[in-house]
């Protein structure tokens, strides 16, 4: 939690801060990640270029504050949507749904910020270690979907046939272990040699389908393809979620959906 400041210098500075933040999404959105200049900024918030400098030390510095509130906000509307499927007792294959559903409706609620993020890099921009924990919370969420379907016996032994071994970076096997190990998680690690390995190739499976998926609506590659882009994103994350070996049941349907104008409405 942030505390709250409590000098008037602390106040100004956090007013300025956030004032500054708005404006360059503002600018995001207009001229898009490349395109963000401190001097535009500055022009817009009718400050001299030397004030914000003595908030961001660059453009770069500024845009790891957009990438890491980006990658925040995201992270949690899939933190509170995984918690509100599992309020209602649904199954992981359909915490895994809602939660892609909620990741889609941010995409297409904040185009500008989710291409920020998972778009194309900023040439010459080379993200800090200040955005890594932010960018790992959606995979958190998707590696406790894994975990939950692990230990209540859901998740299936499908997909192709593979060596494991020294497929994954030891330091995601090292984050997926202690997800593992947190208060209240129940898993079996120690009955499946192996398994981290495994789980963590399901779990980036599922990541990647989900970014690509969103990626491809929002660019426009599924235009005249899909008559229902909502539909049509529920079908392609059931069928990745098969071949992970998690089954959702498209007609048990959802609290909320978003339409292919990122319009929230009841669910189908």
């Amino acid at each position: 939690m942030t505390a709250t400041p409590r000098t008037a210098r602390e106040r100004a500075r956090a007013t300025f801060t956030a004032d500054l933040l708005d404006a360059a999404r503002a600018r995001l959105v207009a001229d898009g990640a490349a395109g963000l200049s401190l001097r535009a900024v500055a022009r817009d918030l009718g400050v001299a270029s030397s004030a914000v400098y003595r908030y961001v030390a660059s453009r770069d510095a500024l845009l790891t504050l957009l990438i890491i509130e980006a990658y925040d906000a995201v992270g949690a509307v899939c933190e509170d949507a995984a918690a509100a499927a599992r309020g209602r007792g649904e199954p992981p294959a359909q915490v895994w749904l809602a939660v892609g559903q909620a990741f889609r409706a941010w995409a297409l609620t904040n185009p500008r910020s989710y291409e920020l993020i998972y778009g194309t890099p900023v040439p010459g921009y080379a993200a800090p270690q200040d955005t890594v924990a932010p960018a790992t919370r959606i995979w958190a969420v998707i590696i406790g979907i894994v975990l939950d379907a692990h230990a209540d016996g859901s998740l299936e032994p499908v997909g192709p046939g593979f060596d494991a071994e020294g497929l994954v970076d030891p330091g995601a096997l090292e984050f997926a272990a202690a997800l593992a190990a947190a208060p209240g998680r129940v898993t079996a690690l120690a009955d499946r040699p192996g398994w981290s390995a495994w789980e963590a190739v399901r779990s980036f499976t599922l990541f990647v389908c989900l970014v690509g998926a969103v990626t491809a609506e929002l660019f426009g590659h599924f235009h005249k393809v899909t008559a229902d882009p909502a539909r049509a994103f529920d079908a392609i994350l059931a069928t990745a979620a098969a071949g992970g070996g998690l089954r959702v049941d498209l007609g048990r349907g959802s609290p909320r959906r978003v339409d292919d104008r990122g319009t929230a409405g009841p669910g189908r």
